[in-house]
């Protein structure tokens, strides 16, 4: 029907004019959502089609906390789940570790936070043999063993009684059961071996033997440490099909 000076608008062409100016409708829940093109246009004989030129809204990914570009681009395209570990300071050896798991929606955790150690004196770009700091970085989850049978990680595990330690650690806490269960820390290591495999492709120079293993409620060597409770919880949340990484330094580093 054709429109003529004068003569007022029909219904169907007033609510089409106002939803084309307010730019959404209600939706069932009662949110707000973009009017359907259809709507705006809705079915008038002669009306021109018209694009509609409103700036859609872009849903971002859920970041991993506290990482910046730098560390994030280090992450392998193919990892989706993430041992984030954050220190509490570059000289100190305080920590908090949570499971990440990559989504459709970003990176979502998956359990923790748990409290962690790390190495006495903090953390390094350039780890070295004895130098008492863990190193910051990115670095594969391949294999874990431990002196325990094997609590049903996807993880090669290598049950071996050469997890034993004894003594006492930089505080005076007996280390016995500190490696109860470990998750070696690709750190210098060939992957796809034992915990307890030497090989440092390195050098020897550059340390090695990094591994997440039971907390002794003091620092490390250059380990990172979580209670059994979370050991345990972790082998068994690891997936290699998933691909896992340990991002792990300071939290200034990592926000790099």
């Amino acid at each position: 029907m054709p429109i003529r000076p004068g003569r007022p608008l029909p219904a169907a062409v007033t609510l089409s004019a106002v939803l084309l100016v307010s730019g959404c409708i209600s939706s069932a829940d009662g949110t707000e959502a973009a009017a359907p093109a259809a709507t705006t246009q809705a079915g008038v004989a002669g009306w021109p089609t018209v694009p509609d030129a409103r700036p859609q809204p872009v849903r971002s990914e859920a970041p991993l906390p506290g990482v910046g570009s730098a560390m994030l681009d280090d992450i392998p395209a193919t990892s989706r789940q993430v041992l984030l570990v954050t220190g509490d300071g570059a000289d100190e050896n305080t920590a908090t570790a949570v499971l990440y798991e990559r989504t459709a929606a970003g990176w979502e955790p998956a359990a923790g936070p748990w409290p962690a150690h790390n190495a006495l004196k903090g953390w390094t770009d350039d780890h070295r043999l004895g130098d008492l700091r863990s190193p910051i970085g990115v670095f594969g989850l391949t294999d874990a063993g431990g002196l325990l049978p094997d609590p049903g990680t996807r993880l090669p595990y290598d049950h071996s009684s050469a997890f034993s330690i004894s003594g006492t650690g930089f505080e005076g806490e007996p280390l016995a059961g500190s490696f109860d269960y470990v998750v070696a820390i690709d750190y210098n290591r060939k992957p796809g071996t034992t915990p307890l495999d030497w090989t440092r492709p390195l050098g020897e120079d550059k340390g090695g033997g990094i591994w997440v293993h039971v907390d002794h409620d003091g620092p490390t060597q250059g380990c990172v440490s979580i209670a059994e409770g979370h050991m345990k919880e972790l082998l068994l949340a690891l997936d290699p099909a998933l691909d896992p990484v340990i991002v792990m330094g300071d939290a200034a580093a990592l926000a790099r």
